[in-house]
């Protein structure tokens, strides 16, 4: 049987570095943690694919909030798939969304053309689409080689059994990979398919900065953060990951 690979989401170096250390097979580096993540800088992805020696698929996402982009913003995700692949991007993330909330064709036909052959992942604008089976058959038409997704639910949790249907809907045809909370406790279930072949899981890890000094109640973010605190990678999770899949 061929080994499930385990992917993590990452937004800093420190968690980059650890994450490959530790088992991780593949990086999906991101920026900003409480927007769901948004892309990378170029100095960023440059170090950690000199530091590495696993994929690094980039996330391109410029700013937070929907799916549907303006044509200049959909101008700056072709720019950043050109200028990051040139940098050493093994792979790109992204989806886009039109106004009704349908796969935007044209905008990811374009995209995809930006990535030149290089492999994309539909990420969890996926769960936020009219119809995740329409959204399934249009991306598995556009070419990309992955889907994103908690079954159109916050966490995978919610949308387990909607996974696992999307999961036997899709079969050889396209990678399925569940995300969004995700624990070693669903993949039982999705391996039961047959057709698991990655997991998504942060596998995070709350960790003190080495910072001495921190100023009473300040903070940096509406939803506050502990700016004390940076996120890296729990080799205890890591490894229970392993453990079943």
């Amino acid at each position: 049987m061929n080994k499930i690979l385990l992917e993590a989401p990452v937004f800093n170096l420190h968690g980059a570095l650890e994450a490959a250390l530790k088992g991780i097979d593949r990086l999906e580096l991101c920026s900003n943690f409480p927007e769901g993540g948004e892309t990378p800088s170029a100095g960023m992805l440059r170090f950690v694919k000199s530091e590495v020696d696993v994929p690094v698929f980039v996330m391109i996402r410029p700013r937070g909030g929907d799916f549907v982009y303006s044509h200049k913003e959909l101008l700056v995700m072709k720019q950043d798939i050109q200028l990051l692949g040139d940098l050493g991007a093994d792979g790109f993330v992204f989806g886009v969304l039109d106004e009704q909330g349908k796969v935007h064709e044209a905008a990811c036909e374009t995209l995809l053309r930006a990535a030149n052959g290089k492999p994309c992942t539909f990420h969890r604008a996926f769960d936020a689409s009219l119809d995740l089976f329409d959204a399934l058959e249009k991306i598995i038409a556009l070419g990309f080689q992955r889907i994103l997704t908690s079954g159109g639910k916050n966490t995978l949790t919610e949308g387990l059994q909607q996974v696992v249907s999307l999961l036997n809907l899709a079969g050889e045809r396209i990678i399925i990979l569940p995300g969004g909370g995700t624990k070693p406790e669903h993949v039982p279930s999705l391996k039961a398919t047959g057709f698991l072949k990655e997991v998504h899981a942060s596998c995070k890890l709350e960790q003190a900065t080495g910072n001495q000094y921190l100023t009473p109640g300040l903070s940096f973010s509406s939803a506050p953060l502990d700016y004390g605190k940076q996120w890296g990678v729990s080799q205890e999770l890591v490894r229970a990951f392993h453990g079943v899949l």
